[in-house]
């Protein structure tokens, strides 16, 4: 089987209304030409995107907010909140995200290919039910879940999510579920100021939220050291059908939009951790969705070597520190613990 790579020139022709605005065309572009240059085009297959249905939007959305954006199709500029607007494409592209993301996940879970990428613009974790958010209109991410769910059948999806901003929007929408494992390290306080350690989920979804909020300044060793002794061991014991993953890659030190210091490095190894996890545990079905992250270099770099990483290729990134002691990890881990060790056996004491 193969690695898919969902792609669309819808999603280049999306804009957003301001001049300069960070999730521009050119992240995609630079992603593009990465992959061309190292020849990833020639070893995956694409998944052509093709317009989520209306049906399937209200699976996750509010009707009158899909209603709202698909008002402004085809209009020149349309507001939605104080850091997203639309274009001319950018309805046509946000369905088209939507849908490739839903059927990459299906096609996956159903055997057509090994694991794969969605290179899709705009980003969907902070969009919520009702409106849009931090540059994100739908939620892709949450609308493959969904369909993974209703039409599949899956009890237990993992949703895994690196950007350096919290998925308020992929978190809340299965806030009171357990089908849905949703686990996220983000920098805090930092846009959008959601994702505390108390924020673990209510009724039936009591445990099932994660979220790990990190000062600025993270780096690879304490990033690592969380995502190798705290995320792993709680997907080995979820046992998820399925691992999502929001591939944000902001929280990389060249990043101007936020402040972590993870490198191309460590990036690497977190991919490869999580791509093992599928491996052991969901007969390696996994697909990432690109979310944030807007530094063309770093962009470049790290999502070329993510597609190498789900074809298979030996890619090394930067080593995981043999122990805690004395990190900033251990405090992290340790307020991890007085939250989740009651709900989690592999964090309990």
């Amino acid at each position: 089987m193969s690695t898919a790579l969902v792609r669309d020139p819808l999603f280049v022709l999306h804009r957003q209304g301001s001049m300069g605005h960070p999730e521009r065309p050119e992240r995609l572009e630079a992603i593009l030409d990465a992959i061309h240059a190292e020849g990833l085009d020639r070893r995956t297959e694409e998944l052509e995107a093709r317009p989520a249905t209306p049906e399937e939007i209200t699976t996750v959305h509010d009707a009158k907010y899909l209603e709202q954006v698909m008002n402004a199709q085809g209009k020149e500029y349309a507001y939605l909140d104080p850091d997203t607007s639309m274009t001319e494409y950018s309805c046509d592209a946000a369905l088209a995200a939507a849908g490739g993301a839903i059927d990459l996940a299906l096609n996956i879970y159903d055997g057509n290919y090994r694991n794969g990428f969605a290179l899709v613009r705009p980003p969907g974790h902070h969009a919520v039910v009702d409106r849009a958010m931090g540059f994100c209109i739908f939620n892709n991410i949450a609308l493959a879940a969904q369909q993974l769910i209703e039409r599949r059948g899956l009890e237990r999806v993992a949703i895994v999510d690196f950007d350096v901003h919290h998925g308020n929007g992929t978190n809340f929408t299965f806030y009171e579920r357990r089908d849905v494992l949703f686990f996220s390290t983000h920098q805090y306080p930092h846009y959008p100021g959601t994702g505390r350690f108390r924020d673990v989920g209510l009724e039936e979804g009591k445990g099932y939220s994660i979220n790990i909020p990190l000062p600025a300044r993270m780096g690879d060793d304490e990033h690592l050291l969380i995502y190798h002794n705290a995320v792993l061991p709680v997907l080995e014991s979820y046992r998820p059908q399925m691992i999502l993953v929001s591939a944000g890659f902001d929280g990389h030190e060249r990043d101007m939009l936020a402040g972590e210091s993870m490198t191309t490095g460590g990036y690497i190894t977190l991919m490869n951790l999580l791509k093992q996890a599928a491996d052991r545990l969901c007969d390696g079905r996994l697909a990432f969705y690109l979310e944030g992250g807007y530094d063309l270099t770093a962009l470049r770099e790290t999502v070329s070597a993510g597609i190498r990483i789900l074809l298979g290729d030996d890619v090394k990134g930067s080593p995981i520190p043999t122990a805690m002691q004395g990190s900033n990890a251990l405090k992290l881990y340790q307020r991890l613990q007085m939250r989740h060790g009651r709900y989690w056996d592999c964090l309990a004491e």
